[in-house]
């Protein structure tokens, strides 16, 4: 196993935003074992520090910023690529500013603070998510796969297809991450922009400080008063970004990476989905269970009791969007003696109550400070597909459609295996807790 790594003493770095423009100073310092990348801003009345975890991620175009309520920190890629490749575990990094800065819109200078700061061991083993089954995250033509690796670490490809544009053109790129070869082939490649995206920037008053000579600004005849560092010097940033992004996961990936002109959107719904698959991974291995709720959990989430609490353990939650939840459906369920008994099936309306339990257990996490309960309002577009019988294990799917201030509602969908048993639309009335 290898063993976590922090910096031997401090590093620091200055320079002003790519988007913002506003100078920032970081201090890169040492950390204690499983302590994480911490970032601090202190250019606020009370410094605030944000993980470097997905869960952190805040919602920015083209960009990778973090956040915790209404502070955030922007455009962290191309300091966490530097630390990814440099497999350092755990480290704060406070800023003074509200973005980092980009020294030549790379990822160069970090890497050389860094490694100047020097590298060290700690005395414990390193947390490292192994990709054990596919995921895939598309929209339009662009999409990013996490894929099993037979071999060792973090192996990316990414397929950048400007074939419409003379300047950049199609390029594919293989890479497998390592401190050595991320500082030759990787860490030089630089931001770029088409010129109609920089005019575009500059109209809105976005990077007005940066010129053609400070990044890539590419017309149909290639990069605009600038010479490109690689022939392939788009596609390679673009995997630096990727790099930056999958360090959100908060641990190395042990695994293969494919991209298809996927951007910081797709990437980070994929290190989003990484994240919460390794959490889960982490719990198998620390109690043996894949529960991120168990019973006992539940029932304290949920005002039901046997025999009408349904759900048995919560395996997956995406925030407040979706969650997944099992109910093992046993002959010894009450209903079996009386709903007929002598060719058992579980009863249509339980499987509705199941979809709408775990569906409450959804929204609980956002309701869990207010005092409210989400009680059933209506059911709509309910099928009952198929029959459930003792011995199966109903999987039981919810995905929220909306959800406001007094009403909610989701989509939910009931399975035996791959085969849908039942599906319905639930809305739910949000009501205080002593009212029911």
């Amino acid at each position: 196993m290898k063993l976590q790594k922090t910096i031997k003493r401090e590093g620091k770095i200055r320079g002003r935003g790519l988007f913002g423009g506003k100078e920032a100073k970081l201090v890169f310092r040492p950390a204690p074992v499983d302590s994480g990348i911490t970032f601090i801003r202190t250019d606020v009345p009370e410094p605030v520090l944000i993980n470097a975890i997905a869960s952190n991620i805040a919602e920015r175009s083209r960009r990778t910023s973090i956040k915790k309520g209404s502070v955030s920190i922007e455009t962290v890629e191309h300091c966490l690529a530097a630390v990814n490749a440099l497999e350092i575990n755990n480290m704060v990094v406070e800023v003074d500013g509200p973005e980092l800065p980009a020294p030549d819109c790379s990822s160069a200078e970090y890497l050389k603070v860094l490694k100047r700061a020097g590298v060290v061991e700690q005395d414990v083993g390193r947390k490292e998510f192994v990709i054990n089954k596919p995921i895939t995250i598309t929209a339009g033509d662009a999409s990013i796969y996490a894929l099993p690796y037979s071999g060792d670490g973090l192996s990316l490809t990414y397929d950048l297809d400007y074939s419409g544009h003379t300047g950049i053109g199609r390029q594919i790129f293989s890479y497998k991450l390592s401190p050595e070869s991320f500082e030759k082939h990787l860490a030089p490649a630089r931001t770029f922009l088409l010129e109609s995206e920089a005019r575009q920037f500059h109209a809105r008053g976005i990077g007005t400080h940066i010129g053609p000579r400070d990044l890539l600004v590419i017309n149909s005849d290639g990069p605009i008063k600038n010479n490109y560092r690689f022939p392939d010097e788009c596609v390679r940033h673009k995997i630096v970004d990727l790099i930056g992004d999958l360090a959100l996961v908060g641990r190395p990936i042990k695994g293969r990476i494919v991209a298809y002109k996927s951007g910081h959107t797709l990437n980070q719904q994929l290190a989003r989905k990484l994240f919460e698959a390794a959490q889960q991974q982490e719990r198998i291995q620390e109690i043996g269970t894949d529960a991120l709720l168990d019973i006992r959990q539940i029932a304290k989430i949920l005002p039901h009791r046997y025999p009408f609490l349904l759900v048995d353990k919560v395996i997956e939650i995406e925030g407040d969007t979706r969650i997944k939840g099992i109910k093992n459906v046993s002959f010894n369920e009450q209903f079996f003696q009386g709903h007929f008994p002598g060719t058992p099936i579980m009863p249509g309306v339980l499987i509705v109550e199941a979809m709408a339990q775990v569906s409450g257990l959804l929204f609980a996490q956002r309701l869990e400070h207010t005092g409210k309960l989400a009680v059933l309002l209506s059911m709509d577009n309910v099928k009952l597909r198929k029959s459930v019988i003792p011995g199966d294990q109903l999987i039981l799917t919810s995905e929220t459609v909306r959800l406001r201030k007094r009403t909610a509602q989701c989509r939910c969908k009931a399975m035996v295996g791959d085969v849908v048993v039942a599906e319905a639309d639930i809305r739910f009335m949000l009501v205080d807790d002593e009212t029911v």
